[in-house]
């Protein structure tokens, strides 16, 4: 049985607490290693190692830290098969899936190489009389991020990689689920340059949680999970004077027009729905057609692509459309939900509960399932299924299906699929909801825009990558200076005091 470690001071160490969670194969459901939990004293030598090594990374030039993620691009796409079987391994996705995880989070290293730039401050020539007047943007420190299992190296590389370019020394708690990615990628990190102690990986639970939003050194917290959590760690932060930005749950919609290209949005609704099993924060859960004549030509399309997905682990190859879930507590939690919209009485129109899979029945798997006849007050409608499971709210009107979507307390994506340039526009402006789609079912903006929800989808005031990321992560000082003028005339200086 592997013994995973923690990441400290470029060094792996082992777990001294002598608490341990399992990582499990989700294809077998066995336990494949062991991950420490560190106590609150393993996090606190964490925090020293990293309080140690800021001052001097904060002291190299924007562009030459800029550089370490140059070469940290180039490793990545070096080690990407190598990471996406790894991950894989671990989560369940599949390859193509957990390439694309490690992509998104490459892409915002990417755009962080852009550091010299995006630090600059501003500056006022003669404010005043004699006075000039410039900005800077300086490093908080020591920032920390928790990060969670369904994207292990695109969120903690959206996390990490903004935070160190600014001159931040940065501890990670990723989740122990699926943390092997994460210890690779501080490998990686110091590989391309980074000094020792830049990057620390500290596996571990609600202890080591805890201990970051109480640690005095920490200046800022990030954090991507469910709403409860979402709301406890920003509150808890947020108490002890630190700066945070949390990421909850969703419950994404996409509107069906009856002038969409139906074939199209039902394509879309089979990728958004059901690919990574459906554990994605901007996985679209709900389909909304707009009267009845398009919900039932939509359900049409669907049942028959959904009866040709092919759920297998990740080593049966490309043809695989989605692996297991990541543990067998997140399989019960599914099944249980789509019970409850059996009980409540929506209309199951397919079937995935007794889903299995020959050579792999201990496995995590889910089958695909398909509701109709969903409604607001159903728990497969309220709660984060997070599972292959859409359901379908059918609505009469345009303003039924934007109030739908508005009335949710999760406003994390939601997409409009339509010919009418109109209904889209509308929708986009009126619907308060953080990340919009027009004929787009996962709208989740590219490295140099910024993601974010709204309502309980998050909470704080700036959003994760793109600008906000280095607004995040460094605080501006303001100066204003004056010089006496020790000019006499014929040129000759003569300094004395200001008045």
């Amino acid at each position: 049985m592997q013994e995973l470690t923690h990441y400290l001071n470029g060094a792996h160490v082992k777990g001294t607490s002598g608490r341990f969670s399992d990582v499990y194969n989700p294809a077998t459901g066995e336990v494949q290693a062991k991950c420490p939990l560190a106590s609150a004293d393993e996090l606190d030598q964490a925090v020293k190692y990293a309080m140690e090594a800021q001052p001097a990374w904060a002291a190299v030039n924007p562009q030459r830290r800029a550089r370490v993620m140059m070469k940290f691009v180039d490793l990545l796409n070096r080690d990407m098969d190598k990471l996406a079987e790894a991950l894989s391994r671990e989560h369940g996705k599949t390859l193509p899936d957990a390439a694309g995880d490690v992509q998104r989070g490459l892409e915002v290293v990417e755009y962080c190489i852009g550091a010299p730039e995006l630090l600059k401050g501003d500056y006022t020539d003669s404010a005043g009389p004699g006075i000039d007047m410039y900005s800077m943007r300086q490093p908080l420190g020591v920032s920390a991020g928790i990060t969670p299992f369904n994207f292990p190296a695109m969120i903690p590389m959206w996390m990490f990689a903004p935070a160190i370019v600014c001159g931040n020394a940065f501890i990670l708690k990723p989740s122990e689920r699926d943390p092997s990615v994460p210890l690779m990628l501080a490998e990686l990190l110091e590989e391309a340059g980074l000094p020792k102690g830049i990057i620390q990986v500290v596996n571990g639970d609600k202890e080591a949680v805890d201990a970051i939003l109480h640690h005095p050194v920490i200046q800022s917290v990030g954090f991507v999970g469910s709403t409860p959590i979402a709301e406890y760690i920003y509150g808890t932060g947020c108490s002890n004077g630190k700066r945070v930005q949390c990421f909850g749950g969703a419950k994404n919609h996409m509107i069906i027009m009856p002038d969409a290209d139906l074939d199209q949005a039902a394509d879309a609704l089979i990728g958004a729905g059901y690919g990574a099993a459906g554990e994605r924060c901007m996985a679209i859960s709900v389909a909304v057609p707009v009267g009845d004549e398009t919900a039932d030509r939509l359900i049409e399309k669907l049942v028959p692509r959904i009866e040709k997905l092919k759920v297998g682990p990740y080593t049966s190859g490309k043809d695989v459309d989605y692996g297991p879930v990541v543990t067998g507590a997140a399989k019960q939690n599914i099944l249980k939900l789509v019970q409850s919209g059996i009980d409540q009485g929506a209309k199951l129109v397919v079937d995935g509960r007794d889903f299995s899979l020959q050579g792999y029945e201990d496995g995590f798997f889910v089958g695909p399932h398909l509701f109709d006849n969903v409604t607001p007050d159903m728990d497969i409608y309220k709660q984060e299924i997070f599972g292959p499971v859409l359901s379908t709210v059918r609505a009469k009107s345009y303003e039924e299906a934007l109030g739908l979507a508005m009335d949710h307390e999760m406003g994390n994506g939601t997409a409009i699929f339509t010919r009418d340039g109109d209904a889209a526009r509308d929708f986009a402006n009126r619907v308060n909801v953080g990340m919009i789609g027009i004929n787009v079912p996962i709208p989740v903006p590219l490295a140099y825009h910024t993601f974010g929800g709204w309502k309980k989808s998050v909470f704080g005031d700036l959003n994760q990558h793109g600008p906000d990321a280095f607004k995040f992560y460094t605080r501006t000082k303001t100066v204003t200076s004056r010089w006496p003028s020790g000019i006499k005339e014929g040129g000759e200086f003569n300094f004395k005091p200001m008045e």
